[in-house]
């Protein structure tokens, strides 16, 4: 099984390259996915040839490179900005995440009544990588640096977790529940994924 897979990359004015981390595990698709630090993975079947993966890798060569540069963009954006008002001030820290406690609490009431579903507590957290959850039981867990986002963001992200209330998945089911509340959750999505790290 080959680990990495160089593509080299040029612009006409200089050249470099990028290595793609082959990941094999029991999935039964292939995937590629560009990390906010710039590494670069393709996640495959565990008994797919050696050449199939490389010729996956390679027929979306573009797509890579481009969004490695946008990647690279992004962290000298953020490096150039430097730290937020609230990195280094625990107080300021507290007050968004007691502002984020309020109005998730309330956008969520109002949503939950127009959608017609119900929901357990709701925590306020800092995940890694999600802006919110859903469990089981239909406790609700929410990133407070929604509060930083524009309004509409913050709501996209309560009627998705409150849609999983209806459907505990991603299926045309879920998404017309959610385009039934939010007819554009669409362009909000999009946003979130492009300016979500920004906050």
């Amino acid at each position: 099984m080959i680990k990495q897979i160089c593509l080299s990359w040029s612009d006409g004015r200089e050249e470099g390259a990028i290595q793609v981390e082959v990941v094999y595990s029991a999935r039964r698709t292939l995937g590629l996915e560009v990390k906010a630090d710039g590494s670069v993975l393709a996640r495959v079947p565990r008994r797919m040839p050696d050449q199939a993966v490389k010729e996956f890798v390679e027929e979306r060569r573009e797509w890579i490179v481009e969004k490695w540069f946008l990647m690279q963009d992004r962290r000298r954006a953020e490096e150039e900005r430097g730290p937020r008002d609230y990195e280094g001030d625990p107080a300021l820290e507290r007050w968004y995440r007691e502002q984020a406690r309020k109005r998730i609490a309330w956008r969520t009431a109002y949503f939950a009544r127009r959608m017609g579903v119900t929901y357990g507590r709701i925590s306020i957290r800092a995940a890694k990588t999600r802006w919110g959850s859903c469990s089981a039981e239909g406790n609700l867990n929410f990133h407070w640096k929604l509060i930083l986002m524009p309004p509409e963001i913050l709501d996209y992200v309560v009627v998705h977790e409150l849609a999983h209330r209806k459907e505990m998945n991603h299926s045309d089911r879920f998404w017309a529940e959610v385009e039934r509340v939010l007819p554009d959750y669409r362009q909000r999505r999009a946003w979130l994924k492009e300016h979500g790290r920004e906050a």
